[in-house]
């Protein structure tokens, strides 16, 4: 993304409690399972090739799964080319929504699970959505039919930066 001004910045990230709540009892079980066979000896099998494979599943699911969660998140930007999301870690590059393109932006309060069936990169009956928390964001229609919402804890100060730079443009 080029160097530009911003005129409204926000990252969100999954801190729900009862979201961790769901996550981390199974591999909180499963590293306790692994340092019980493999560092306190009550194994039922000696095999070295299934301790290295438990090792291995211990680590993607007990560190790695949770630490995949830590870091998954929106980051969201108003400049002055545009409105630009990017969800990581499945964005590399920013979403890019130039103000040229955006009919109406719209902020407002929705239902994440009637209307896009959930948190994340999702797709429903109102289009396309990207939030991570909450049931707040703002609803861009789009010149080519098309509807994109991005969630955000502050839509209404991300409504008006982006109806501002649609004025100006």
């Amino acid at each position: 993304m080029k160097t530009t001004a911003s005129y409204y910045s926000e990252q969100q990230r999954f801190r729900q409690w009862w979201l961790w709540a769901i996550l981390l009892p199974g591999p909180a079980f499963l590293f306790w399972t692994t340092v019980q066979h493999v560092f306190l000896g009550i194994s039922t099998g000696k095999n070295l090739g299934d301790i290295y494979i438990f090792l291995i599943l211990t680590v993607i699911f007990s560190i790695g799964f949770p630490l995949f969660m830590y870091t998954t998140g929106l980051d969201t930007q108003v400049t002055s080319h545009g409105l630009s999301v990017r969800f990581r870690p499945f964005h590399r590059k920013w979403r890019v929504f130039e103000f040229e393109s955006i009919l109406e932006a719209e902020a407002l309060t929705y239902s994440p699970l009637k209307d896009f069936g959930g948190w994340g990169i999702r797709y429903g009956k109102k289009g396309k959505a990207y939030s991570v928390s909450g049931n707040e964001g703002v609803l861009l229609k789009l010149k080519n039919g098309k509807s994109v919402l991005i969630g955000s804890k502050k839509h209404e100060e991300l409504g008006r930066a982006i109806k501002q730079r649609i004025l100006i443009n």
